[in-house]
């Protein structure tokens, strides 16, 4: 129950306890026990709002970043990771695997913003060793909610 619990308020954390309870044939009692349980356990981390930025009048700037690490002995990517989920530009540190060892993601109000974070904390960083940063130009689908609503880009179809 917990697992179909967990993909109901993955896809609308505001579902209610009842409206879940009569999916799962079960009672509000039940559903309202187990996420109680799953936060306790530190199974649900927290509950998100997707927001489409682009409709909103304030200036955001997101952007990728790609680490390559030197882990210091005795401690791998943790340490350097914990260290950098820390600064409140960051949305989201993980490890990789390939080209690179770590993906960041960072937010700030402008280019040059990120830039000078990614300049001045992420790169002078001891274990860092390399930097690649990608800026993101627009975000189609976050967390499995569809943020185009079918609008064109304005390209058109073109094909030889």
């Amino acid at each position: 129950m917990e697992q179909k619990i967990l993909k109901l308020l993955e896809k609308d954390a505001r579902m209610s306890n009842s409206d879940i309870a009569d999916i799962l044939g079960t009672t509000p009692e039940a559903v309202e026990a187990a996420v109680r349980k799953m936060e306790k356990d530190g199974i649900i981390r927290g509950y998100k709002t997707v927001i489409d930025w682009e409709k909103v009048a304030a200036d955001r700037v997101n952007a990728i970043i790609e680490l390559k690490i030197a882990p210091k002995t005795g401690c791998g990517f943790e340490e350097v990771a914990e260290r950098i989920a820390k600064y409140p530009e960051v949305e989201s540190v993980s490890l990789m695997s390939g080209a690179y060892d770590l993906n960041v993601v960072v937010s700030g109000k402008t280019f040059r913003e990120v830039a000078n974070f990614v300049a001045k904390e992420l790169s002078t960083m001891d274990s860092v060793t390399s930097t690649a940063t990608q800026f993101v130009m627009r975000r189609y689908k976050e967390f499995d909610v569809c943020l185009t609503e079918s609008e064109s880009d304005g390209r058109g179809l073109y094909s030889l």
